[in-house]
């Protein structure tokens, strides 16, 4: 739309139509709000999150296909549900989900510095998670939380960037979980 001052405006949604383009972050503030009130967290509860983090942007460079990313955080949840029935830790479950999705991504000869970089993302941000678990409970916790905020940084990026083959909106929806979710833990640690 060009105005009378002759500059060209876009037209930006307003109202619904402007809350509807967000829900994204939407359903990560519901995750981390989720997280924070569910009771006391774990260094294992945060773990598991941050492993299904990084899992979901290896799955989207993996298959080269960024809604890939979504359909990874679903599965993870279920894997989640599955290793909690059988008795087996969520997080050594999701990381070999991981592992596989990155052999499955070479075989397939996905693009080599996307996957490089979402393997870096996972191999680190698994790494902290892993050190968490092994640190005694408020250590590990706060090593936790601080990881989960980092991997809010990472979504950011990816946010910004627009790379790997990582959904925009899945990246927007993890910016709002990671963070909040992680200074709420943090919060919600020292109060109590």
């Amino acid at each position: 739309m060009t105005t009378t001052d002759g500059h060209t405006h876009r037209n930006h949604p307003t109202g619904l139509a402007a809350l509807a383009r967000r829900w994204p972050v939407a359903v990560g503030l519901l995750a981390a709000a989720a997280l924070a009130l569910s009771g006391p967290a774990s260094a294992a509860d945060l773990a598991m999150v941050i492993v299904i983090a990084a899992s979901c942007y290896v799955a989207a460079a993996a298959f080269a296909r960024p809604w890939m990313a979504w359909v990874w955080a679903a599965v993870g949840s279920v894997l989640v549900v599955a290793s909690r029935l059988l008795a087996i830790s969520p997080v050594l479950v999701n990381g070999v989900a991981g592992v596989a999705l990155l052999v499955l991504g070479v075989v397939r000869g996905a693009a080599r510095p996307a996957l490089a970089r979402q393997t870096a993302g996972f191999v680190g941000y698994g790494l902290l998670a892993l050190v968490a678990l092994a640190l005694p409970p408020a250590p590990g916790l706060f090593l936790a939380a601080l990881t989960l905020i980092g991997h809010g940084a990472w979504d950011l990026w990816h946010l910004r960037r627009h790379r790997d083959q990582v959904s925009p909106s899945l990246a927007e929806a993890c910016v709002a979980l990671d963070a909040p979710a992680g200074v709420a833990v943090l919060v919600l640690a020292f109060l109590v």
